[in-house]
């Protein structure tokens, strides 16, 4: 039976709290992820997804609610605590790649794994074999600006895996792909969950690439109105 991985109850989140203009953006959300799971958060612009995503990842935290990240207390973890769990149970794509311009693929990759206690000489071997999974063995050598734009995505999801983490944590991953590119990348993801059993939660607002997923969770102005189990 597979743990939870995500366990959410009441989430609420707010911004310029105690400001005239406050906003509470999630209005107590419940949100329980297996591990091992590959479900799709989808909603237009505005929905709440990108704040939920910073809660789940534990880059922000909620005004109100409970949070428990791989059986850790968000709610309770100091700040330096929860740096060291992001970087180890999460690791992240972007819809824009944000990769360092100036250096290689392979020192992209190796970032994350800079505070992981492994030496020179492991962060690298690390690195190339993140990169022979993603098949960009080939152009380890070349800057960002050297790749196209699924070339760089991969990169970021080698990066991404760089430090073996529970959870890939995707927004919006082809969003600024070609359909041909961005195929080739859900491609990679179900490789990741089926093969590497990696834990995926895909952010976006296409619901084809959500159909692909094993659960469906659809939000409109920061609540679940719908769920879709396949």
């Amino acid at each position: 039976m597979s743990k939870n991985i995500i366990d959410m109850h009441n989430i609420h989140k707010s911004f310029y709290i105690g400001q005239e203009n406050e906003l509470e953006i999630l209005h107590g959300l419940d949100l329980v992820v297996k591990e091992g799971e590959f479900i799709a958060i989808v909603g237009v612009s505005g929905s709440g997804k990108s704040t939920l995503m910073n809660l789940i990842g534990a880059l922000d935290r909620a005004t109100d609610g409970t949070y428990s990240l791989d059986g850790v207390s968000i709610n309770d973890a100091e700040d330096q605590e929860l740096s060291f769990l992001r970087n180890k149970l999460v690791g992240f794509v972007f819809q824009n790649f944000n990769l360092i311009p100036r250096m290689d693929a392979l020192h992209n990759v190796e970032v994350p794994l800079v505070y992981s206690g492994l030496s020179r000489k492991e962060r690298k071997a690390r690195a190339k074999e993140m990169l022979d999974i993603v098949d960009m063995s080939d152009r380890m050598d070349h800057q960002p600006n050297e790749l196209s734009g699924g070339q760089k995505q991969r990169v970021a999801i080698a990066r991404a895996m760089a430090n073996d983490p529970s959870i890939i944590l995707a927004d919006e991953p082809t969003g600024a792909l070609d359909s041909q590119t961005g195929r080739l990348v859900m491609d990679l993801f179900h490789k990741l969950h089926k093969e590497h059993n990696k834990t995926i939660i895909l952010i976006t607002h296409d619901k084809d690439l959500a159909s692909e997923t094993e659960r469906i969770l659809t939000m409109k102005d920061g609540i679940f109105i719908s769920e879709e189990v396949k």
